[in-house]
């Protein structure tokens, strides 16, 4: 999101800032043109701790994830900065883009699936085994691939390709650009769909069904050419927007998170796993509905080979900072 804030500030002012990040994700800015190296020790200098304030008013006002940045730099700046493209800014260089997938066993067409998510918020989680439903119906017509960190919640699906921590940041978007889909909670890899470029010849946007459920207002994440799987208004708990509860399933990890914001209605789908019942209403056939749709409309084809090349190099490479002269003349960031 904040990719978009930094993108949007330059086409509002152009060659009036130059800009510099800091975050927990640096490989994102690799290749972003509006990125020069800073050194926010200097005097003409000025950093900016980043934040979205707006996320505290999604459930009442019509507004997406991607104002939530740029809000805050127009409040920080005194600017006006105007939101040019439903997506962040991602970029690709042009041998990521060419060069090869280094898994062998990957053919196109595919989509990723991430049949998981983070500890922190299982509110986030749909059954395992629906997923596994999924991957079953479509046999023979799509490969899916499985991804997620190592470290996090990944129960392994059958009859995919296992890339379960087995991707950095910079490959993922790789494999995303050659994906023709993405099957996915709401999480990194939605919004990753949208920010990727697609390739020379396929859809201009690329195909993802999101299982949001009723934790979060779909106006805040969802994007116009994704099939956004919401329960909002469905549930007393999310009458008037997402319930933005943490857990369902508890994690034992002494976090305040397992006593606090719990979901309110959570089903036990096994002896171990129990997930909102908002993510349990939306049945695999739906899932498997929202995922056809886009080969019955068109836009995409189950015949839709594709060569891929096979070598890949993967490049390591984010807060805001603001380098205003004194002279006002020209503006860093």
């Amino acid at each position: 999101m904040l990719t978009a804030a930094v993108r949007d500030l330059h086409v509002a002012y152009p060659s009036q800032y130059t800009t510099d990040v800091r975050t927990s994700a640096d490989d994102l800015w690799l290749n972003n043109p509006h990125i020069t190296p800073l050194n926010e020790h200097d005097a003409d200098v000025s950093v900016i701790d980043m934040h979205y304030p707006l996320i505290h008013q999604s459930n009442q006002r019509p507004y997406h994830f991607l104002h939530g940045y740029v809000q805050y730099l127009e409040q920080q700046l005194g600017l006006s900065i105007p939101v040019t493209q439903f997506k962040g800014d991602i970029h690709l260089s042009t041998e990521e883009k060419q060069s090869a997938l280094p898994w062998k066993e990957i053919k196109s067409p595919y989509w990723i699936v991430m049949a998981g998510g983070k500890y922190d918020f299982t509110a986030k989680w749909w059954n395992p085994e629906f997923y596994q439903q999924v991957v079953d119906h479509f046999a023979g017509r799509l490969q899916f691939v499985q991804c997620g960190q190592a470290d996090h919640w990944h129960p392994p699906l059958k009859n995919v390709v296992n890339l379960i921590g087995k991707t950095d940041i910079r490959q993922f978007l790789k494999l995303i650009y050659h994906a023709d889909g993405i099957l996915c909670p709401v999480t990194f890899a939605m919004h990753a769909a949208a920010a990727v470029e697609t390739p020379p010849g396929k859809p201009r946007n690329r195909a993802c069904v999101v299982i949001a459920g009723g934790r979060e207002p779909p106006q805040w994440e969802a994007y116009p050419h994704h099939r956004f799987l919401s329960t909002n208004g469905a549930l007393t708990c999310c009458s008037n927007g997402g319930c933005w509860k943490s857990r369902c399933q508890k994690v034992g990890d002494g976090d305040d998170k397992d006593r606090r914001n719990l979901c309110e209605q959570p089903v036990a789908v096994n002896e171990t796993l129990s997930i909102p019942r908002c993510m349990h209403l939306i049945s695999p056939k739906e899932v498997i509905h929202n995922l056809e749709l886009y080969y019955e409309g068109g836009a995409l084809s189950y015949q839709n080979q594709q060569t891929i090349p096979r070598r890949i190099r993967v490049e390591m490479a984010n807060r805001l900072q603001i380098q205003i002269p004194a002279n006002g003349s020209s503006r860093t960031c």
